[in-house]
């Protein structure tokens, strides 16, 4: 009797530690994310991204649009610079107010028939400190027109003009209570991914998605999860209400690249609307001064990244 009481025992307990390792692997950084909290990055991060490159990877696209997908190229370039508070741009001069920032361009070219597009959506993610982009712009370009809408983040919210080429769409000055912004996670994963969050909160989606998909401007409830595997880290952003779930891929070790992402939402109009999967896979990453590498010649930098 007392052998099987104990043999009991060692089951219950054994069954209570995997719980809790299986919990903790998958939960990881479950507490809420605070966006005013003050973030410091390792002496390792800047010297990899203060380096005089950008890093530039290539992914092969599969983009869902019109019910279908199309095969095409996405890029990240993730750079360095000083952002001017008072021009809302790049600081060309140097100047004590000046914010460093992690500047993402995510750049996305497909076909959908006849006609092609270009969509590039652009953060300004303060390197240090504050947790949230000082600014985002976003356009789409495709034969029909175009679309361009960009973020101010001011003292009290975030303001938001938006200029469309579809009748009654455009607005300006519009205010949004600063919370989460989705495409500021990217950057995060780069500096920091143990600040990731986790759990339910409220966040602004990818302003690529609300342009194309034609969804206002404000920040919805989701539920997010990290996933350890191996040698990645699987992060999954999925938003109830807009039947849409985002995950990105990316190493688990310092410098944190991103092998690829996933986007399933649903497409396509009418009866023929259903759940499909924007897919992106890694090519190749290089760390280059791009913007020194703009003549003839350096056409060969574009088939190393396996893009021409």
């Amino acid at each position: 009797m007392k052998k099987t009481i104990i043999l009991l025992g060692l089951i219950l307990l054994t069954f209570f530690i995997s719980s809790y390792i299986y919990y903790n692997r998958n939960n990881t950084n479950s507490l809420p994310f605070n966006i005013n909290k003050k973030r410091v990055v390792s002496k390792q991060t800047k010297k990899y991204w203060y380096d005089g490159n950008a890093e530039i990877s290539s992914y092969e696209l599969s983009q869902a649009r019109y019910g279908e997908n199309h095969k095409g190229i996405a890029t990240l370039i993730f750079v360095t610079e000083p952002f001017s508070k008072t021009s809302n741009t790049k600081a060309d001069y140097p100047n004590n107010s000046n914010i460093p920032v992690l500047k993402l361009n995510m750049n996305k070219k497909f076909n959908t028939g006849i006609y092609p597009y270009s969509m590039m959506n652009s953060t300004f993610f303060p390197f240090e400190n504050d947790n949230s982009s000082l600014k985002i712009s976003s356009s789409i370009q495709e034969w029909c027109g175009m679309t361009y809408v960009e973020m101010k983040n001011t003292e009290n919210d975030y303001t938001i003009n938006f200029n469309s080429y579809f009748e009654g769409a455009s607005f300006r000055n519009k205010k949004i209570e600063k919370t989460l912004l989705e495409d500021d996670l990217w950057s995060l994963i780069r500096l920091n991914p143990k600040l990731l969050p986790t759990g339910e909160h409220k966040i602004i989606p990818s302003f690529f998605f609300l342009n194309s998909k034609h969804q206002k401007f404000k920040s919805y409830t989701a539920n997010i999860k990290l996933t350890q595997l191996e040698n990645s880290i699987i992060y999954q952003v999925t938003y109830p209400k807009l039947k849409r779930t985002l995950e990105i891929t990316f190493e688990n070790s310092f410098p944190f690249k991103i092998l690829g992402w996933s986007e399933s939402h649903e497409s396509g109009y009418g009866k023929n609307k259903k759940l499909l999967t924007t897919t992106a896979k890694k090519i190749k990453t290089i760390k280059v001064d791009y913007w020194n590498k703009n003549k003839n010649k350096d056409l060969t930098w574009r088939s190393e990244l396996g893009i021409e």
